[in-house]
């Protein structure tokens, strides 16, 4: 039969006739020659069933023996070799270093002996397919052969590299990637990929999940409170393996190496992970960094001598992290109805405070009656008569308050009193007022400090006396509605002469309004604290707000001594005691510190969260093979509202100690958001300098940033391969997962796959051994068993 015959039968039908010439002879003859054994089998003496199976199995063999005649053909398909594309991809990242269990040579060298172009598996791969071969850490690389591979890269982009040969490849015919990896990928994207468009993924897993002995420093954070005595807690997270029921030493180093803490932790089990917490308190401003580093206590000394670590790796025994104590200095304006204690304790708790400035308005007179005679010649306030600033502009004339200005104010600062626009009020982070009445504001500064606290984002604290609250005559004023209590329906003053403060539970939950370290120590506190007399009588908390603090009167009733909530961008606080200085003048001990730290803290909790004019953050790309930074950049005016044209330049310090410049850009046309991009190459920290300026070339403001570079933390952040996403990988594309060992039996099979380019290939059933043995097996079968029961 012809080959194009053959070929279009066998587009029709797999399996066919070769010979159909042959069909109605070999019917003729395989039926004769079964009536014959019909025939033959009648005659003879023997059981029915014993008759029965012998004529079946002859029949059988005289079937099979005239199919035989026609030729019966089977076709399928193999790849056309050279038509199908089939990719090697190698993982070359430094985690594949280590070395398993019970287990000489490293993952990478393993490879590498797999990856040798004389093993059998390579060469049976390259005679039926077109092998292109990859190489891959941060970034895919083409190579023709594996003799250079190394396994030194800082990153594992499997996604991203996936990707790009999944694209490169989408129009041509590829049979599938072998890819070589242990699965820890450094690129993992925040959303779910959807492996079913990508060719089918064969994964060959490197390494064991039971991995040699390793501690390691998994992730390291950093919070900021307002709690003074430790303003910033450190956090890391530690795993080991292989130093069940040791002790495991956590250290905490500033960016200079010298040591702050240190932490043991007992009796640590294999892979479970561990916490260690160190709590402190910075002495500089700007950006700080802090790193964490763990070891077992058996291994003391293994960072001065590596010889001495039985561990797997060194280079995920410590981590970095950054903490940005630069948004300061904080502004705070204080205005007060009259000369009083507490600003003078207020002022003094704030005095070595590098973080705060304190700006103090104090009124030491009011405005004159309405019909006070003048003196002859003078509009001033009899309070400068006889004195050299009688005939300055800023003194108070006869029908202004006199005001003290206290603090390290700027020329011109507060000369016309408390600010009546919103470019000098947005100037500062916070606002307390003290036994003040609401009428020493006009209506506009009223809703100027509203604004403050709305749309700046700005703090609110009222703090208690005779003309605060109620006694002030907030009610219905827009200072009232910012208030976290209402001042209608206030409660008749309580009757007895002393009060005592208590937490309440929010309270405890509070950093900022805790003086002393444990829950225990706090109650004694409060419990040895002098009493206080004088409380403003408020009405109900509004909703959303918190009570903090409350006073218990001898009726068993209890009020609130200090609520806080949320209004707008910013926060407000109302502090109904207005004798908080009798904390310090009547303690026992005259070293005592409570007041003053329970002020900063205080006043740290009110600055705290206040938007600065110009904000900075750094944000990683994960999903980025290389892991670059936007530093994004927010600027507002002087009124706190996004600032367009406005030019904004990052000064970028490496750890090597290089600088360079580079220039935001506007960001998805949003206003007032500027953006640049940054990759770091070198390990380490960076400090960015961000200085933004008006369309007018006039600063606006510098503030910092910084981050973390530590690609070896990202790549060792465990060194068990990752079957889970290896396995999810191979299954969703159409692949599988192949082992180390099985490469050459899996290429065998490539050939019985869904391969996209393929040619048919006919096979002769009766070149097939199994169809020959099968025939003479039924007739020896047959003679034998005639044999047995003794028939001729």
């Amino acid at each position: 039969m012809s080959d194009w015959i053959q070929e279009q039968l066998i587009l029709e039908w797999p399996n066919v006739w070769a010979a159909r010439n042959w069909i109605v002879p070999a019917c003729l003859l395989g039926g004769s020659v079964f009536l014959l054994v019909l025939w033959a089998y009648r005659s003879i003496e023997a059981p029915l069933w014993l008759k029965a199976c012998c004529a079946t199995f002859k029949s059988l063999a005289i079937v099979l023996l005239a199919m035989m005649l026609v030729e019966p053909m089977r076709s399928d398909s193999k790849p056309v070799p050279g038509a199908n594309l089939f990719a090697v991809v190698a993982d070359r990242s430094q985690s594949l270093q280590v070395a398993d269990q019970d287990e000489a040579n490293t993952r990478a060298e393993l490879l590498k002996e797999q990856l040798e172009r004389s093993q059998p598996w390579q060469v049976r791969l390259g005679q039926e397919f077109d092998v292109r071969r990859y190489e891959f850490d941060q970034q895919l690389v083409p190579v023709g052969e594996f003799e250079e591979y190394a396994a030194e890269g800082s990153g594992s982009a499997i996604v991203n590299s996936l990707t790009s040969m999944a694209e490169r490849y989408a129009e041509r015919p590829i049979a599938g990637i072998l890819l070589f990896t242990d699965g820890n990928a450094t690129d993992f994207p925040e959303v779910d990929i959807d492996w079913s468009s990508y060719p089918p993924i064969f994964p060959v897993m490197l390494g064991s999940e039971d991995t040699a002995s390793d501690i390691g420093v998994q992730r390291v954070t950093a919070s900021q409170t307002n709690f003074e005595a430790a303003p910033v807690t450190v956090t890391a997270e530690i795993e080991g393996k292989g130093f069940a029921g040791q002790s495991v030493v956590a250290e905490l180093l500033d960016e200079k190496g010298e040591l702050l803490q240190t932490q043991t932790v007992t009796d640590i089990r294999d892979d479970q992970a561990f916490s260690v917490r160190f709590q402190v308190k910075p002495e500089q401003r700007g950006v700080l960094f802090y790193q964490v580093r763990a070891y077992a206590q058996s291994q003391k000394g293994l960072f001065t001598d590596a010889t001495k670590s039985t561990e797997s790796t060194l280079l995920n025994n410590s981590r970095m992290v950054m903490v940005n104590r630069g948004q300061g200095p904080y502004n705070v304006l204080y205005v007060s109805g009259r000369p009083n204690w507490e600003f003078k304790f207020l002022n003094r708790s704030l005095a070595d405070d590098i973080e705060v400035e304190l700006h103090g308005l104090i009124r030491i007179a009011k405005k004159e009656p309405k019909f006070q005679f003048r003196e002859k010649d003078s509009n001033a306030n009899r309070i400068f008569t006889n004195t050299d600033d009688e005939d300055k502009e800023q003194v108070e004339q006869y029908d202004e308050a006199v005001l003290l200005r206290v603090g390290n104010l700027e020329e011109g600062e507060l000369s016309g009193g408390f600010p009546k626009s919103a470019d000098e009020l947005f100037e500062y982070h916070a606002i307390i007022l003290d036994d003040l009445e609401a009428d020493f504001f006009t209506q506009q500064q009223k809703s100027l400090v509203q604004q403050f606290v709305s749309l700046r984002g700005g703090g609110l604290l009222m703090l208690g006396g005779m003309e605060s609250f109620a006694e002030g005559d907030y009610h219905r004023s827009p200072i009232g509605e910012l208030l976290p209590i209402y001042l209608s329906s206030v409660k008749s003053p309580p009757q007895q002469q002393e009060f005592g403060l208590s937490l309440t539970r929010e309270g405890l939950l509070e950093p900022w309004v805790r003086v002393r370290t444990t829950q225990e120590e706090e109650l004694q506190r409060l419990i040895e604290m002098p009493k206080l007399r004088t409380l403003n009588s408020v009405g109900s908390l509004k909703p959303g707000a918190s009570e903090l603090l409350s006073v218990k009167t001898s009726q068993g009733e209890q009020r609130p001594a200090l609520v806080t909530q949320r209004f707008g961008k910013g926060r407000t606080g109302a502090l109904f005691v207005g004798d908080l200085w009798r904390w310090k003048l009547h303690q026992a001990s005259p070293d005592n510190e409570d007041l003053e730290k329970a002020w900063r803290q205080t006043i740290r909790w009110l600055v705290g969260d206040v938007p600065q004019r110009v904000r900075v953050e750094a944000i990683r790309q994960q999903d980025d093979p290389n892991h670059p930074l936007e530093i994004a950049v927010e600027v507002n005016d002087e009124n706190f509202k996004p600032l367009d044209n406005a030019s904004v330049s990052i000064e970028v310090s490496t750890p090597t100690g290089e600088t360079l410049t580079l220039t935001a850009e506007p960001k998805d046309a949003v206003s007032g958001q500027y953006a640049a991009n940054y990759v770091p190459r070198t390990p380490g920290a960076y400090r960015a300098k961000v200085t933004a300026r008006n369309p007018d070339g006039s600063e606006i403001k510098q503030t910092e940033t910084g981050w973390v570079s530590e690609p070896a933390g990202d790549e060792f952040f465990t060194l068990k391969p990752n079957r889970d996403f290896l396995e999810t990988m191979a299954r969703e594309s159409g692949g599988e997962m192949v082992s180390l060992s099985g490469l050459e039996s899996f290429v065998r099979t490539l050939s019985n796959r869904d391969i996209p380019v393929v040619e048919p290939k006919i096979h002769s059933v009766w070149h097939t051994w199994a169809v020959f043995l099968l025939a003479v097996g039924l007739l020896v079968f047959e003679w034998g068993l005639r044999r047995w029961k003794g028939l001729a």
